[in-house]
């Protein structure tokens, strides 16, 4: 009575009246594997027929999973624990010393060492033109030189003392009688 197209058609397993269509639909395919494996891996092309998609390889059992958690008593003891913790710092120190090496030592030489250098040049300061009395001479700066050229300075009378005190600026000048240009 058994036909080679009644093994197809119907199921072995255990099924609700309704679901019937949906058995019948997978049938083929449940010949080949376990109910274990079906259950696990569930049915290849039912969901999508896209056999790259990501919900291809999703079943119930797989999305229904909760991972177990873990308990709060230690697995591993701490010697073992801080050994490897010890051990990965090393090995990382190693490495990143490995791929990133230091700077260079810094080389102290001026530009003016380096590229104005002639073999045998003696450098000599120069002899003073004059003599100088460092005692009663006032002493030769930038400004000292360049008093005349700067903006909003006190006039300079003598050329030995240009930065004392001057009250030219709050005299009045009717009693200015020094100045020559009045």
């Amino acid at each position: 009575m058994n036909t080679s197209d009644d093994v197809g058609t119907k199921s072995t397993a255990k099924c609700l009246l309704d679901n019937w269509v949906e058995e019948r639909a997978t049938s083929f395919i449940d010949t080949e594997e376990s109910k274990a494996h079906i259950s696990k891996h569930g049915h290849q092309g039912i969901i999508s027929m896209d056999l790259v998609s990501k919900t291809q390889d999703v079943t119930t059992v797989k999305e229904a999973f909760i991972p177990p958690a873990a308990s709060q008593i230690r697995q591993r003891g701490l010697r073992e624990e801080l050994l490897e913790k010890a051990l990965y710092s090393t090995i990382s120190q190693q490495v990143d010393e490995e791929f990133n090496p230091g700077p260079p030592p810094a080389e102290f030489i001026s530009t003016t060492r380096e590229d104005f250098k002639v073999p045998g040049f003696q450098s000599v300061p120069p002899s003073p033109s004059k003599e100088h009395d460092y005692k009663s001479e006032q002493a030769i700066s930038f400004w000292s030189e360049n008093h005349e050229k700067v903006q909003r300075v006190t006039a300079v009378k003598t050329r030995d003392t240009p930065f004392k005190r001057n009250s030219l600026f709050s005299t009045p000048i009717g009693q200015r009688l020094d100045d020559p240009v009045l």
